[in-house]
């Protein structure tokens, strides 16, 4: 155990967070996610897990050291539901209202089309797997900076 770091935050995760560098993706997965065909070929190249838990808890986790890019318009997306584009499932508002809590203000996710959410995912920086078993549990969070302190 860590002081001030949340207990879910793994040594793999934690490596993987500490390498990650400014518009990196990390996609966070649910349990149905081909989550490891995809990892490898990710640039970590390995599959990181944290088990038995929403992806909900895992994001307050990940956004307790994560930095959301500041950059870009949508530095958090989600999977679109097939068929129903703008529908959001309960695992997704439980995720953005994580999002918004970590910004301390709305910051509504971009969407992506399932399959488009693939070819996205394989050229992310790491995939970290959830305990998540309701579908569409998953989302791409770019990284961002931390700014210097004030002189």
């Amino acid at each position: 155990m860590l002081k001030s770091i949340d207990p879910l935050l793994n040594a793999d995760v934690l490596f993987a967070l500490r390498s990650m560098g400014h518009g990196d993706d990390l996609v966070l997965c649910d349990t149905n996610f081909p989550a490891d065909a995809v990892a490898r070929q990710s640039v970590l190249g390995k599959l990181i897990r944290i088990d038995n838990v929403t992806s909900a808890r895992a994001a307050r986790a990940i956004l307790s050291v994560l930095p959301l890019d500041s950059f870009v318009d949508k530095p958090a997306s989600r999977m679109e539901v097939v068929g129903q584009p703008n529908e959001i499932p309960k695992v997704q508002g439980e995720v953005q209202a994580e999002i918004d809590a970590a910004e301390g203000r709305s910051s509504p996710m971009g969407s992506i089309e399932r399959f488009a959410f693939y070819e996205l995912a394989k050229k992310s920086y790491c995939v970290i797997q959830t305990g998540e078993r309701r579908f569409y549990g998953c989302f791409i969070f770019k990284k961002g900076v931390i700014p210097p302190d004030a002189a």
